[in-house]
């Protein structure tokens, strides 16, 4: 006899991603950029909780300051998952937010792939991951990459992508305490939009790939937001490299241990938050679809 269907999802991880560089490779005629970048998934999340309902609807218990439920990406997805379909149940949601928002992080993407897969498997649909996938990439970019499930090279506006093997790394990540709305960073006349496109072979056959390339949004974010430029100077100064993950405001580091990272986290400047963070190679809900 198989086992019944649950009815409840608690403590579903919705990881963050760094992106290891990005460059901006060109804009299209509708406006959107394309770019090349290597997504790299690590243990620092959010965590959402799940509980079915018969009656179809799509209740978010704790909404974000700020954020109206209807517009807040894991209700999105929730209702798109219902349209696309058919699907009679519906769902009472709840996050634990810790990534920090307008942080360059994939928060908001990661914690919209997560509903797609917890409610992939309460609902009883058993879509494919191309299909969540495909889904997915209409409520962002980046939703694809967390659908995925794996550590990735991506092209296009990011859709496209790459299973890539990375080593096992520790980061340590900073938020600079400022949120960095993406569409003012890629609106930026200053923004270069011509960064020659690479291979992935390119990347791989770098002996340190996380010193690989540069983020193109970096210098616009740094400009506009001086907390930015501030916590990228501090930390070069502490590691010798750092970088501006997506379109800021966090910056990371790579280092070859936790108790070194940690070293560094004791003398953060009070105004700035940081968290240790070691990478993932899959996604803790790849199972899922």
């Amino acid at each position: 006899m198989s086992s019944p269907s649950p009815t409840e999802l608690e403590n579903c991880p919705a990881p963050a991603k760094l992106n290891l560089f990005l460059h901006v490779t060109g804009r299209r005629a509708d406006g959107y950029h394309t770019l090349q970048t290597v997504f790299q998934l690590i243990d620092w999340q959010d965590t959402l909780h799940f509980s079915r309902r018969a009656d179809g609807r799509i209740i978010h218990a704790n909404p974000l300051d700020g954020v109206p439920p209807d517009t807040d990406l894991t209700v999105r997805a929730a209702r798109l998952l219902q349209e696309a379909t058919g699907c009679r149940y519906g769902v009472e949601l709840r996050i634990d937010k810790q990534l920090p928002r307008g942080g360059g992080l994939g928060g908001g993407s990661s914690d919209a792939a997560t509903t797609l897969l917890a409610l992939n498997r309460l609902w009883q649909l058993d879509l494919p991951r191309a299909t969540l996938m495909s889904l997915g990439l209409a409520l962002g970019a980046d939703v694809p990459f967390f659908l995925l499930g794996r550590n990735a090279f991506a092209e296009g506006i990011g859709e496209a992508l790459q299973p890539v093997s990375l080593p096992a790394s520790v980061y340590l990540v900073i938020h600079p305490g400022v949120e960095v709305p993406t569409p003012a960073i890629f609106s930026d006349e200053g923004l270069t939009r011509d960064t020659p496109p690479i291979i992935i072979a390119d990347f791989l056959a770098c002996h340190f790939p996380h010193g690989f390339g540069r983020n193109d949004l970096q210098a616009v974010a740094a400009r506009k937001y001086a907390e930015v430029a501030h916590a990228l100077a501090w930390l070069e100064s502490h590691s010798g490299h750092a970088r501006m993950s997506g379109s800021g405001a966090c910056v990371f580091a790579r280092y070859t241990d936790v108790a070194e990272a940690q070293e560094v986290l004791a003398q953060l400047p009070s105004q700035w938050t940081g968290k240790v963070a070691r990478s993932l190679d899959r996604h803790p809900l790849a199972a899922y679809a």
